[in-house]
């Protein structure tokens, strides 16, 4: 078991250091310095007192040559201990922060590499959760580990000195640190298991709250909020009583650890000043013992502590690799269509369903959307609309047949759009460099320009969190605004004008349609006046994918879009 840990913690610490080897040597380099200052600043502390000091007592003098070697030896040693302290902390903190960045930019590049089939697999929550509270925990080790190095370095000369200044006391001091290491040790293994139940508890905690934040509206809209505040309430329990326990059982070791050295001390204190007594030591020797052997207790610890992190950094570290380890999933095919071909988008035989072992969403489908139109998706709820449109836009990938798009590539806008909490602009270019008038144009094309104008800071408006501070409609209308920013010849809508009042929505369309001859716009459309508008309509019915068509002919030829159309009358006019 033992051996096993320490291989363990010998591959977890390779590869962490891998990432970043240069901060930690530098701080294990300054905790070296503070490490050999230490020892010699009780060489200092018995060189004061038994030249200094005493005989300033004993001739109520003192020889100034005496004294300005002893000042110079104490400030010296203050002075690079000092240094020595300010590296340590300084680039450890370096080294820690500097790879958990590391481990975190890793998970985002790999999870963002990864298809929108590989996150219907994962919980949105625990993936937050990874990358930061696991990637942080993953790295904490390396905050004390160069200390804890100084402090083998620390011991290793303690022990020497302390032998050095009296054999027989340095000895027993020799004997007894061993037993404060053990305990020290056995302290943090006894505390492990409260701090590791409080960890998994705040993990929990995290991925609950994110996941309540995220689905904010489900919990409106279902009116669960009490049932949420139970639940959160439930989870924040459990974390506050494993936290309680820690403190409790950390409270009662902690007088235990801190009080044995104190008698211990003593015990060197008494047996010291009898050796004193005899005259095998000087008092300035017994001071720099004393004064060693109290700063080498507290270092002690930091070692209990490094092997106390190294089971929560393994278990941070596992987490990470996890997701690290996952092969990056084959992206969705969508295959380029020729320059100057009159087809915008071309599906050819393609079936679609979300596991193999599930019915399809729909088979064989055929189309063919040409440049310039505006095609109304249209469909009975869950008939597989949102589908179709993410397999035109490559999110998800069919089992059967070929996807095939313009050049210009596409840009998909969703029902519930995503805004970032930074100024319009950045939501509408995403850091990139898109000419004035371009936005401009996006702007009008979305029926924005007016509320966008009226904002206080216009274009600069910082719009919140999830553009908290913007309508429903007025989100839509940015998230649309973005899309057609980006230049993408094909605009895939999934119900994104669903917040806009009809004559609004009407506007919208009629805008997009006259963007240019190239611009070929896709929505999924449930208001008639909306499916009037387009040009053409794909009829999405039981599975099934009708060819592309006008409202007309298959108001005349197909009688389930003609009587979905007529519901979609009767809700209107009963609104």
């Amino acid at each position: 078991m033992e051996q096993s840990r320490f291989r363990l913690a010998i591959s977890l610490l390779r590869q962490l250091l891998r990432l970043h080897p240069r901060p930690f040597l530098i701080a294990v380099a300054g905790a070296s310095i503070y490490a050999i200052c230490t020892v010699a600043s009780s060489f200092g502390l018995g060189y004061v007192v038994d030249e200094v000091i005493i005989p300033r007592f004993q001739k109520d003098s003192i020889n100034q040559q005496t004294f300005l070697t002893a000042s110079l030896i104490v400030i010296g040693i203050g002075l690079l201990r000092a240094v020595g302290v300010v590296i340590r902390r300084s680039f450890a903190g370096i080294s820690h922060w500097s790879t958990s960045e590391s481990l975190s930019t890793q998970l985002i590049r790999h999870i963002m590499r990864q298809p929108t089939s590989w996150h219907q697999k994962h919980m949105t929550g625990d993936l937050v959760a990874r990358i930061g509270v696991d990637s942080d925990t993953s790295a904490s080790v390396l905050g004390p580990l160069p200390f804890s190095t100084s402090v083998l370095l620390l011991v290793g000369l303690t022990s020497i000195w302390l032998v050095v200044i009296d054999l027989s006391l340095g000895l027993l001091a020799v004997t007894i640190i061993p037993l404060l290491f053990a305990l020290n040790l056995g302290y943090q293994r006894r505390i492990d298991r409260h701090f590791d139940s409080a960890q998994k508890a705040l993990g929990d905690f995290a991925e609950a709250v994110h996941e309540s934040f995220d689905g904010v509206m489900v919990v409106k809209a279902f009116g669960a909020e009490d049932r949420e505040h139970v639940r959160l309430g439930q989870i924040s329990s459990k974390l506050k009583d494993a936290r309680i326990k820690a403190v409790n059982a950390r409270a009662i070791f902690e007088a235990f650890v801190d009080g044995t050295p104190s008698l211990v001390n003593v015990a060197l204190i008494a047996y010291g000043a009898i050796r004193v007594r005899n005259g095998a030591l000087t008092i300035g020797e017994l001071s720099s013992f004393i004064y060693l052997f109290t700063l080498l207790v507290f270092p002690l610890r930091i070692i209990g502590y490094l092997l106390s992190e190294i089971p929560h950094s393994s278990s941070g570290f596992k987490r990470v690799r996890q997701i690290l380890d996952e092969p990056i999933e084959a992206q969705p095919e969508v295959n380029v269509i020729r320059q100057n071909s009159s087809i915008a988008v071309q599906v050819i035989d393609a079936t679609f369903a979300y596991a193999a072992s599930d019915e399809p969403i729909f088979s064989r489908v055929n189309f063919s959307i040409p440049v310039g139109s505006t095609v109304a998706v249209v469909g009975e709820t869950g008939a597989g609309k949102s589908t179709l449109l993410k397999l035109i836009a490559g999110l998800v990938r069919s089992q059967h047949g070929s996807v095939h798009i313009a050049k210009g590539g596409s840009a998909m806008v969703f029902q519930e759009p995503f805004l970032f909490s930074g100024s319009l602009h950045f939501n509408l270019t995403l850091g990139k460099s898109i000419h004035v008038p371009e936005i401009a144009r996006a702007l009008w094309a979305s029926v924005s320009e007016e509320f966008v104008s009226d904002l206080e800071n216009g274009i600069e408006t910082i719009v919140g969190e999830r553009g908290v501070s913007l309508s429903g409609g007025q989100r839509q209308r940015i998230a649309l605004a973005r899309a057609i920013a980006s230049g993408r010849q094909v605009l895939l809508l999934d119900d994104t004008t669903s917040a806009l009042d009809p004559a609004t929505e009407s506007l919208v369309l009629e805008r997009l349609s006259s963007l240019s001859s190239t611009t070929t716009t896709v929505v999924v459309a449930s208001r008639p006046t909306t499916v009037k508008i387009a040009d053409y309509v794909l009829f999405v019915h039981q599975g099934r994918v009708f060819e592309l068509d006008t409202h007309e002919a298959l108001m005349n030829s197909n009688q389930a879009y003609a009587n979905l159309m007529k519901s979609f009358e009767m809700e209107r006019k009963a609104s």
